[in-house]
């Protein structure tokens, strides 16, 4: 297909009457756009650059790491693959076939979430990944009991939990490219196994038509790291505007796709007044949205930013709930709970909520 040829050598974004992404990646000694450089056609089917995919917690489902990306975040924990090419070329087909080994490898304990359940989120409710079931013959106090022990595996991190029935996007992010997508999902499906498809995104992509490409191929979820509410602070993190990633939610949810919903506490970047801004757009478009406040790493670009604390996430938590959100929980616990006082406290306050 030449129109396909075409189509790379102009923006898809620009087609559609959005900007194009701040979406350069290295490769071959030159800084390229990302879908020329980890998205390539043969014989008119699309091939996307995989970095890596493995079975982890603690979304305890099946991530494929992709390479490339329409950002440049700052805070970018997978700059090492997507900025700079890095992998293997993979075609929807060869996405079936992973997601159908990952699946035949854990046949005897695969767990079935339901659909509306198809997120990273849920996944705590479940398990918290500690392993005392198996490796101390007894739960933590704090197990959620949820699980029997032939559904623990070993995950491919070296830490414990289900293998749920969940295929995942995730690292780069090329959806304005929705193509490999629609047919990668299209490919799982076809294998008749109930495994839900996932595409952890920045959103820039999920244009209306693309996202409409995407419900006519079978992608069930998505989950949406909206980087920060006001829009100076988000250009300057990631590259580009938030004006159409903040109208997303209600354009995926009126689309009956499920949604969840993070933002990272970065200390003088993004904290709790935009955190309750966020959280209260998404109230007003369905108050049972789950949201995770994920306490930021300093890396890349924000290596001399420091984690938030304890206070802080606490802070923000609160001012989620009081937004009207339902669900919410925070996420990298142990870069800012740094007592068991402090667990506790956090564990009490998510019950009180």
């Amino acid at each position: 297909m030449n129109n396909f040829g075409e189509m790379r050598r102009k923006c898809r974004l620009v087609e559609q009457g959005f900007k194009p992404g701040c979406c350069l990646t290295y490769s071959d000694g030159e800084w390229r756009p990302a879908c020329e450089v980890s998205l390539i056609w043969k014989n008119s089917i699309p091939y996307r650059l995989i970095h890596s995919y493995a079975h982890k917690s603690p979304e305890l489902y099946f991530s494929i790491y992709q390479s490339g990306c329409n950002w440049s975040c700052k805070k970018c924990h997978s700059w090492r693959f997507t900025r700079y090419a890095s992998g293997i070329w993979m075609s929807p087909k060869d996405i079936a076939r992973i997601s159908e080994e990952y699946f035949t490898r854990n046949r005897e304990n695969i767990y079935r979430e339901p659909r509306i359940r198809a997120t990273s989120w849920h996944a705590h409710e479940l398990c918290h990944g500690c392993g005392s079931c198996i490796l101390a013959g007894s739960r933590s106090k704090y197990c959620p009991n949820k699980l029997s022990l032939n559904q623990i595996t070993l995950l491919d991190d070296l830490t414990w939990g289900p293998a749920r029935n969940i295929i995942s996007f995730t690292g780069g992010d090329l959806a304005c490219q929705p193509e490999f997508y629609a047919e990668s999902a299209r490919e799982i499906k076809r294998l008749g196994l109930d495994l839900w498809v996932l595409f952890e995104t920045n959103g820039y992509g999920l244009t209306p038509s693309n996202l409409e490409m995407f419900r006519e191929a079978g992608i069930d979820s998505f989950w949406l790291d909206i980087k920060a509410y006001d829009e100076r602070v988000h250009r300057e993190l990631t590259g580009v505007s938030n004006e159409w990633i903040l109208k997303l939610p209600a354009e995926i949810i009126d689309r009956g796709f499920v949604l969840e919903v993070s933002t990272v506490y970065i200390p003088g970047w993004v904290e709790s007044d935009q955190i309750g801004e966020i959280a209260k757009l998404l109230a007003q478009v369905d108050s049972e949205i789950p949201y995770a406040i994920i306490a930021f790493i300093p890396e890349y670009q924000l290596r001399s930013v420091r984690p938030p604390t304890f206070e802080e996430m606490v802070r923000a938590f609160e001012a989620a709930k009081d937004a009207g959100l339902k669900n919410v929980r925070l996420g990298n616990l142990g870069i800012f709970v740094r007592t068991m006082e402090e667990y506790e406290e956090l564990m009490s306050l998510e019950k009180s909520k």
